[in-house]
């Protein structure tokens, strides 16, 4: 290979160097700029999941703070609503988001060790999160890649902390709670809460191929821009490599040639007053002084002659 190279004339030569520059080029550049793309996208959907997940946090407020207390007022100590849960109404609003958000891929839940609804009981990854929770207090959120159902998701979780004294009225002891909760759950799920302790995580799931098509949108376009640029340049330096290099180069090696024959009257012309320039300048006087010289031997060799 290194000696086909070698073989080369000049002009195919800085052509293979250029195509091996821009190809490498693009394959580093490719690789860089991939590599930023997929966690901007990462970063962009973390920031939409957090966003999220606070609004859930708000829902359940609102809920907590002033729907519950009105439908209390309302409702007797038999019947129990499960509109006056904060889980359940961030569940539902989410599901609404779903549904007109186009949402559907993205999976809102508040995974619990000890939940009143089985649906919501964590799987080990997610009791794994809680875990973490309970090891440092200060982490406030968690984020990362996982695997459920075989689905490949990019995930965040907040931590769930049990903050209000009014929350154990249902969950400290199945004595304290409404019978009408008792009646619709039973007695034996979702009790033994404490205050402050953080007995769940509100996670959502974004499938990866959300963040994978992100980041190839992103990389094509922009890999595309970069392609025109690389393209554009190297033909421009290839143009202009072979208009004042190469040529040059080939009428000088041509007068070379046909002085070597004895053409004196062989000339070329030169503009530039770069290297390329100033060497053809030299191979000019070079070429004068050898015309003087073979002048002044053809004359020395005519007054020789008897």
């Amino acid at each position: 290979m290194l000696t086909k190279f070698k073989d080369l004339n000049l002009g195919k030569k800085l052509t293979v160097i250029l195509t091996v520059t821009f190809l490498g080029g693009l394959i580093f550049s490719g690789s860089a700029v991939y590599f930023v793309l997929q966690n901007n996208a990462e970063h962009q959907i973390s920031s939409e999941a957090k966003v999220l997940l606070k609004t859930m946090s708000s829902v359940r407020d609102y809920t907590h703070n002033q729907i519950a207390p009105e439908l209390d007022r309302k409702s007797s100590e038999e019947e129990f609503l499960p509109q006056t849960i904060p889980a359940y109404a961030a569940a539902e609003v989410f599901k609404i988001f779903r549904e007109d958000y186009s949402g559907e891929n993205y999976v809102y839940k508040e995974a619990a060790i000890n939940p009143r609804i089985s649906s919501d009981l964590a799987t080990e990854f997610e009791t794994e999160i809680i875990k973490s929770f309970r090891k440092d207090s200060t982490q406030k959120d968690w984020s990362g890649s996982c695997l459920q159902n075989n689905i490949p998701y990019f995930c965040i979780a907040e931590p769930l902390a049990v903050t209000k004294s009014s929350c154990l009225e249902c969950h400290s002891t199945p004595e304290k709670a409404p019978p009408g909760m008792l009646a619709r759950y039973g007695k034996t799920k979702g009790f033994g809460w404490k205050l402050n302790e953080i007995v769940a995580t509100k996670i959502i799931y974004v499938p990866a191929n959300e963040v994978f098509q992100r980041a190839r949108q992103s990389f094509i376009m922009v890999m595309s821009i970069v392609i025109m640029v690389f393209t554009f340049v190297v033909l421009l330096v290839n143009l202009w490599l072979k208009n004042y290099v190469v040529k040059p180069l080939t009428r000088m090696s041509r007068v070379a040639q046909a002085l070597s024959t004895g053409h004196m009257e062989a000339d070329f012309d030169t503009n530039s007053t770069d290297e390329v320039g100033r060497l053809a300048k030299s191979f000019k006087l070079m070429k004068t002084s050898l015309s003087m010289c073979v002048t002044r031997l053809e004359g020395s060799r005519g007054r020789r002659k008897p």
